[in-house]
């Protein structure tokens, strides 16, 4: 089997425990806590209000902006309070807490009452827009928005990412074995409402049983097929993936409309399949609990449950933690507290030890040159981390800063155990504020 890759990236171990572990579905908590940012973008504002009674999948905060995507409420209950919380990336965000009434009374679904085959392209991004459905592998930029063809543009091509080449991530694989069927729909909508007449789906060739059982699902249909990825990070970065599959490559500030593609994670086509199915909004999803935790779990849990709850239903801790990361180890951001809440963008919570997060001691940067032969981007992460650290935006924009997507590859493989990924943030937020000024 002939196995397509990129050029660049690292093998970090794949830690993968709960690949064998079903996805269970998680009874709704006493409480949910609806944030109301969980997509780039516009935030929300709510469009209820304290005392209010709301019903499951109803839609409770919206913003008109293009970019932006409505949330919901995952319970019927009450509204109990509307203000800010701790949000995952450290900041604080406006959130709706509803107290379940555990009757899960439900919305009216969503949709026109046609079958897919009957609905339009602008129907289809209208149901996935008012249903809130955003990019489920961590980014969340929201999908409607990403499904309209500019202008001058065409769309000749859907690329699926199944990788999950984080290490420890295992629900995609786990909604991969589970539910393929629903993939299917939602692959088949995502391309009806790009006009895309042609979906590769990218499994990497060591998610066990994947490749087989997409390739089942697929068999008999036309114009989608499954490509088989070597094993290696970061293969689920859009560039990267497009690289593998197509041998594409997307210019240097481009996008994937620019070589006529786009890029939906499994998980979101998982999403639009459900909504194609159910009519209801997006208000439960996968996510894996793993690490130094009793039972390693892959979880359907609802939107707005704590992350402290997810926790506790994996077991809790096995040991005293060091870190607790949502998402993976390699782009996942670690929490000062577990009482945050699950959404939308959430693919894993990790729990490291105390041992595991122990920081090297850094020494001189020795010019060896790894993290230039790691970097899938081409950039040279020596240069920028200097730039960056001198504040040199002249510098910054020469080498092409805004290409890097912090994979952290070239940290990981760092001798001298530099914070290589944290100057690359610094050096884009350089560029980002010298840019906003200039615009001013």
């Amino acid at each position: 089997m002939h196995l397509k890759t990129f050029k660049g990236g690292i093998h970090p171990p794949a830690n993968k425990l709960t690949a064998q572990m079903p996805l269970v579905t998680l009874p709704a908590p006493k409480r949910v806590v609806i944030a109301l940012q969980q997509h780039i973008g516009a935030p929300c504002q709510p469009l209820v209000k304290v005392g209010d009674l709301v019903v499951m999948g109803q839609k409770i905060g919206e913003h008109p902006a293009a970019i932006s995507a409505p949330v919901h409420s995952s319970v019927s209950g009450k509204v109990v309070a509307i203000g800010p919380v701790n949000f995952s990336n450290g900041k604080t965000v406006n959130a709706i807490t509803i107290e379940n009434d555990f009757l899960d009374t439900k919305t009216e679904p969503i949709g026109f009452g046609k079958a897919l085959a009957d609905l339009t392209d602008l129907e289809i991004r209208s149901m996935i827009r008012e249903a809130g459905i955003v990019g489920m592998g961590g980014a969340g930029f929201p999908t409607a928005a990403k499904l309209v063809v500019p202008a001058g543009k065409k769309i000749d091509m859907l690329v699926i990412n199944g990788v999950e080449c984080e290490p420890y991530l295992t629900c995609d694989h786990r909604v991969i074995l589970e539910q393929p069927a629903v993939i299917l729909k939602g692959i088949k909508a995502l391309m009806k409402a790009t006009g895309a007449g042609h979906a590769y789906i990218g499994v990497k060739i060591t998610m066990e049983g994947a490749i087989e059982t997409l390739h089942e699902v697929v068999k008999m249909e036309k114009g989608i097929d499954v490509v088989p990825l070597a094993s290696k990070y970061p293969q689920g970065e859009e560039r990267q993936l497009i690289y593998a599959i197509t041998g594409r490559e997307v210019p240097s500030g481009g996008l994937p409309l620019d070589v006529g593609i786009v890029v939906c994670n499994i998980g979101t086509s998982w999403a639009v399949g459900r909504l194609m199915e159910t009519g209801m909004p997006l208000i439960e999803r996968s996510v894996t609990v793993t690490g130094a935790v009793k039972t390693p779990s892959n979880f359907i849990a609802r939107v707005g449950t704590m992350v402290s709850d997810l926790i506790d239903a994996a077991g809790g801790y096995s040991e005293e933690p060091g870190s607790v990361i949502m998402g993976g180890p390699m782009t996942g951001l670690p929490q000062f507290t577990t009482e945050i809440p699950f959404t939308k963008q959430n693919t894993g919570i990790l729990v490291l030890t105390k041992n595991e997060v122990q920081p090297a001691p850094m020494t001189d940067c020795i010019h060896c040159g790894s993290c230039i032969e790691a970097c899938s981007y081409r950039l040279m992460p020596l240069y920028l981390a200097k730039y960056a650290q001198a504040g040199n935006t002249a510098g910054l924009e020469k080498y092409n800063i805004l290409d890097c997507r912090e994979c952290g590859s070239c940290a990981y493989v760092c001798p001298a155990k530099l914070p290589l990924m944290h100057y690359m943030r610094v050096g884009k937020g350089y560029i980002t504020a010298k840019r906003a000024a200039a615009k001013k």
